[in-house]
């Protein structure tokens, strides 16, 4: 049968965690909503299809209009264990989020050439690929990266302190080209 019926078209599949992400999405579009005062303005003698804050507001009341019938069709489905195992799943992901702070950290101190070389291997090797090799690959990569963003593209990227100390011939170089 090709014709679905309004109920057929519309039935939800609960997933693990989705009450979880309903609920926090549900109160980001409620942030959102509560900030766009601050954010954008009402312009006085301004027609009200000009106004900045028009689309703004129209996406914002679309988030918490379905992000709130999200959260509803979620609490009315049937609950399926493993919420928090499925939660405890998306924060794993925070964990590169530290690699990437630490490895923004360490710009200033060590500079882009090694930072970048290092962050690069340290990333292959906890990605499992824990050979020399593609430790190798992921250095030349680090490399690469950081030449061509800086030597290349002439990317304006801080120097790290670690040129401080080099040789005066080599720390001029290092400070413009690695």
């Amino acid at each position: 049968m090709i014709a679905k019926t309004l109920q057929d078209t519309f039935r939800r599949y609960r997933r693990p965690g989705d009450i979880v992400y309903a609920t926090l999405f549900f109160a980001f579009a409620l942030f959102l909503l509560s900030q766009i005062g601050v954010e954008t303005k009402v312009v006085k003698r301004t027609k009200w299809f000009a106004q900045p804050s028009l689309w703004p507001m129209i996406a914002i009341l679309g988030m918490v209009i379905f992000s709130g019938l999200h959260l509803l069709s979620s609490a009315l489905s049937p609950r399926i264990p493993g919420r928090w195992k499925e939660v405890g799943f998306w924060l794993q992901s925070l964990e590169y989020v530290a690699y990437f702070l630490i490895y923004v950290v360490a710009v200033p101190w060590l500079g882009y050439l090694p930072s970048t070389m290092l962050f690069a291997a340290f990333l292959a090797v906890r990605a499992g690929f824990r050979s020399s090799a593609t430790v190798c690959i992921a250095l030349v990569f680090g490399a690469v990266v950081a030449v061509v963003f800086r030597a290349l593209l002439q990317v304006n990227i801080p120097a790290g302190r670690l040129y401080e100390v080099l040789p005066e011939a080599t720390r001029v170089f290092a400070l413009t080209y690695l």
